[in-house]
């Protein structure tokens, strides 16, 4: 258990006595597990492990996007008929526009990182310029 003092474990591939962590998390039973990646069998980890799913995307016009969707759809399904709540989505990567971010919204994703490059101050503030117009547009407030 996460919040003893004191945890052993033994397993097929992994035996540990007597092992000590701190400091133990604020939430109780312990803190969400969001699951990473998107290969065959990710969201079979994610029903069965996790509390939501962290897949990757890549910038406006990929055209892996629509499968991208197409898995978050097949997520919720697959928590649906697993007797599950909705599992949240929180996307890496998201591309600064918002008809992709709209499309998002619409599959079940709860939460969008944009990323941003280490570059010159004027860069790094012009992207987040962008993502600034993003949100205000997104919330109607744009202008």
């Amino acid at each position: 258990d996460l919040t003893d003092d004191e945890a052993s474990y033994t397993g097929e591939f992994v035996n540990f006595d007597r092992i000590w962590s701190w400091p133990k998390p604020v939430q109780k039973p312990y803190p969400p597990i969001f699951v990473g990646g998107d290969a065959p069998r990710t969201l079979d980890r994610v029903l069965r492990y996790g509390d939501g799913w962290i897949p990757m995307l890549a910038e406006k016009g990929d055209p892996r996007l629509d499968d991208k969707l197409e898995r978050m759809r097949t997520l919720a399904k697959l928590a649906t008929d697993a007797g599950r709540a909705p599992i949240p989505i929180t996307t890496f990567g998201t591309p600064t526009d918002a008809h992709t971010v709209e499309q998002l919204g619409a599959v079940g994703v709860t939460r969008c990182i944009f990323g941003i490059k280490s570059a010159p101050e004027d860069k790094v503030l012009r992207r987040l310029d962008r993502i600034v117009a993003l949100r205000d547009e997104l919330r109607g407030t744009r202008g």
